[in-house]
């Protein structure tokens, strides 16, 4: 008997092996025709119960650092790690440019632990399709915890997190960054409000800050991330906050939203080659109204378009 090769990768995932788990993801990334197959195949009781954390919060406040110390917390208790790093792209390659193995590097050797960098190249809907599969892939590979960091507080940033079953919000002090996180709503969608490199001057200000503008909504935590103070503590936060949002509908209700958001996000990258094709086909004069071409192009499609938009 033959055995079909998306069959043997998945039962490879399935085995937590970290190269196929790997190859698994870009599959999906490069919109192989064999990724639905593939993610049909995966064990669905493994996906309904990891726990996805989004850790998101301006760039300087310690993200990764605190990443790093999450990831070691919960290894110690036995669980095997995903981390889904969303990295802003090279201009030139549109590869990731931060380099998450170098940030995650004393978790390098652990088996244990499975590493993902997802370069933004711009993308949005795309991203999230993809960062949406790789979260399930790495469920089927064992990992009963998901960390997706982003890179900034931005609005593709939110829309990443929105996969997210608790989302953090990193603060530090110093930063000038607090009122413009606030006013992105990021205090709308974060779960805990975490203020980073809590021995800093301000630190306290910070705190005080952040408890009343969440108004009771979010609680706040102080973390060191460089010596691991408060990390165990939020830690225990987290764990005990996902059991009540398992029994409360939460998740539940937080899982469907995010679905919705996928299909959607795939239905836009599915159709941007043939858009792209269409666009390229059409005479898309430079003094027409955008908005307008647009209309013209998924009617040539035959797409409706919303015309109250």
């Amino acid at each position: 008997m033959i055995i079909d090769p998306i069959e043997t990768l998945v039962q490879q995932v399935q085995a937590k092996n970290p190269r196929a788990i790997a190859r698994a993801i870009t599959l999906v990334e490069d919109h192989d025709s064999r990724a639905g197959q593939l993610l049909s195949a995966l064990d669905p009781q493994s996906i309904e119960e990891m726990t996805v954390i989004g850790i998101t919060g301006p760039p300087g406040a310690g993200k990764s650092t605190l990443t790093g110390r999450l990831i070691a917390r919960f290894r110690s208790e036995g669980r095997r790690v995903g981390i889904i790093a969303i990295d802003p792209s090279s201009p030139i390659s549109g590869g990731a440019i931060l380099g998450d193995r170098v940030r995650m590097m004393e978790h390098a050797l652990d088996g244990d632990v499975i590493v993902r960098s997802m370069a933004t190249r711009g993308r949005l809907g795309g991203l999230c399709a993809a960062a949406g599969a790789a979260m399930r892939i790495m469920a089927a590979g064992g990992c009963s915890v998901i960390l997706i960091e982003t890179v900034g507080v931005g609005q593709s940033e939110m829309d990443i997190i929105s996969l997210a079953d608790i989302t953090l919000l990193v603060l530090a002090p110093g930063l000038g960054d607090e009122i413009q996180a606030m006013k992105a709503g990021l205090l709308e969608v974060a779960d805990l409000l975490v203020v980073n490199k809590s021995d800093s001057p301000g630190a306290e200000t910070l705190t005080l800050e952040m408890e009343t503008a969440a108004h009771d909504r979010s609680q706040v935590w102080q973390t060191d991330a460089l010596t691991g103070k408060g990390v165990a503590e939020l830690t225990s936060r987290l764990i005990a906050l996902d059991r009540e949002h398992r029994s409360d509908g939460t998740r539940s209700k937080r899982r469907g939203q995010a679905h919705e958001r996928e299909v959607i996000d795939w239905a836009i990258e599915l159709l941007r080659p043939q858009l792209s094709s269409a666009a390229k086909a059409m005479d898309c004069r430079q003094s027409a109204d955008p908005r307008q071409l647009a209309q013209e192009l998924l009617s040539a499609l035959e797409l409706k378009a919303n015309p109250d938009i």
